[in-house]
């Protein structure tokens, strides 16, 4: 059996992993590309807010399949570091470094092992996302210290509305999203992200929402193309398991649809 977890066709997985795997590791085998929750709208409006130079010294927490990558990347920033936590998918990811100061180095997010004040724009997309509160602050606290005062930080991630949604709903969808997806979903409310970016060295300058319609049918055509959107629903048709989580997973965003939404904030470093 291949060894990348980005491969197609999904014939080569066992029926177990489709069954248990992450539905994100579920969408890529099923060809999806753009894994985002606001669609690669969002995340060009991330890149535009951040505003890549050629004289930045960029990093990416979880890079994935490398779609926002390559769109760094064609910025022509002075360096690229990406922080990738599985062997497999940095050795994809080290498959579009060309450049001498481009590469990929397997550790965590929240103890890369860079210098402090080493980057000038950190950014990460629906990761944050996944991690326990305890996490998520570890992780915020590490882009700001590799970050040199006055260094940008983009997020794009989930989020839960409104700002006074009750406890119990929240906990409610939490649950139900990590049991569809088979990994801890974690997303807080908008004043919750400012919140945790604001208590760790950040001053939040930028703020957008879009629907989170991952896997509405408009929104895969726009993300994919047609012709990657054919090919997703190909392989979505003709495996019964994987299709049949793929339509759970949008029975559940559906479900919540009013109380979901994907969220861009970019901050600036204050601490000093």
């Amino acid at each position: 059996m291949k060894t990348t977890i980005f491969v197609n066709p999904i014939s080569s997985v066992k029926t177990l992993e489709i069954d248990k795997m992450p539905g994100h590791w579920l969408l890529a085998r099923l060809g999806k590309r753009v894994l985002r929750p606001g669609g690669m709208e969002l995340t060009r409006k991330m890149l535009e807010t951040i505003d890549i130079q050629t004289t930045d010294n960029v990093v990416e927490f979880a890079p994935g399949l490398g779609t926002t990558a390559r769109l760094a990347l064609a910025c022509n920033p002075a360096s690229y570091t990406a922080i990738e936590r599985d062997p497999v998918a940095a050795d994809s990811v080290c498959k579009y470094l060309i450049g001498p100061n481009q590469r990929c180095l397997v550790g965590r997010a929240e103890a890369t092992g860079l210098p402090d004040s080493s980057a000038t724009v950190v950014y990460c997309e629906a990761m944050l996302t996944m991690q326990p509160q305890q996490k998520k602050v570890k992780i915020v606290q590490e882009a700001c210290r590799i970050l040199e005062p006055g260094g940008r930080y983009g997020l794009h991630e989930l989020c839960l509305l409104p700002d006074d949604l009750h406890e119990n709903i929240k906990e409610e969808i939490r649950t139900a999203l990590s049991d569809v997806i088979h990994v801890g979903a974690r997303p807080l409310t908008p004043s919750e992200w400012r919140q945790l970016l604001e208590e760790n060295g950040f001053e939040v300058v930028e703020e957008v929402k879009a629907p989170m319609h991952l896997l509405r049918l408009n929104r895969v055509i726009r993300d994919e193309g047609v012709l990657g959107f054919s090919r997703f629903v190909f392989n979505v048709v003709r495996h019964s398991i994987a299709r049949k989580r793929i339509l759970n997973m949008r029975k559940v965003f559906k479900q919540y649809e009013r109380y979901l939404a994907a969220i861009l904030l970019v901050a600036v470093k204050t601490k000093v």
